[in-house]
């Protein structure tokens, strides 16, 4: 995911760490400043789909136009998705070079949740670019049409308050109030929520776009 950030035009400074532990002490060590986390969580006994619906409604008017949304049309492209609503969210922050990202970005800033992600299958070029990360795994992508089981979402700071952003759901999920500096720590409270879903469950991974020097 990192070289694919980098391939978006994202300094290099800034690259997707691994966190190990979602505890205070282990959290600490996670270099800061945190721009954005990641929760990669295996869909079965997890999602709770009516909860979640009713959730969403909750949250469609706390949502400011800050909020960068894009709906997910593209199949299997929920980590593609995370990654984006991550660094679209951090513009502040994070000085995207010049490129096709940036333009993406730029053409699709006054757009609605569901035109944006038309524009995103349209957008070749980062397609393309995601394909050619894909490959470099170290397992097989999936095909777009495989049935998968796990899902991505982002988690973000905007004017305030917590945002969980998934392509799936009509509107961010305000979890409540965070500040830059205790972003980590308060999206490590919501993913110790999700997997609370299924105590027996393991597989569960949380990346922190953060700061490499």
């Amino acid at each position: 995911m990192t070289k694919f950030l980098h391939k978006l035009g994202v300094p290099k400074k800034w690259s997707f760490i691994d966190v190990y532990s979602l505890e205070s002490d282990l959290l600490a060590i996670v270099p800061r400043p945190v721009l954005a986390v990641i929760l990669l969580y295996p869909t079965p006994k997890i999602e709770k789909t009516e909860e979640d619906k009713a959730e969403v409604q909750d949250s469609k008017n706390k949502a400011p136009d800050s909020v960068y949304h894009m709906k997910q049309c593209i199949s299997n492209a929920c980590g593609t998705i995370a990654l984006l609503h991550s660094v679209a969210n951090n513009l502040d922050v994070i000085q995207l070079e010049d490129g096709f990202f940036k333009k993406f970005l730029d053409e699709t800033k006054g757009l609605s949740y569901a035109e944006r992600g038309e524009h995103l299958e349209k957008a070749q070029r980062i397609i393309d670019t995601h394909k050619e990360s894909a490959q470099e795994g170290q397992t097989e992508a999936p095909a777009e049409d495989m049935e998968v089981y796990h899902h991505f979402i982002a988690f973000v700071h905007k004017d305030g308050s917590l945002y969980e952003l998934d392509g799936r759901k009509l509107a961010p999920i305000n979890h409540g109030s965070t500040t830059p500096e205790a972003l980590l720590d308060d999206a490590a409270r919501v993913c110790k929520e999700y997997m609370e879903r299924d105590p027996n469950e393991v597989r569960f991974t949380v990346m922190a776009l953060a700061a490499d020097e």
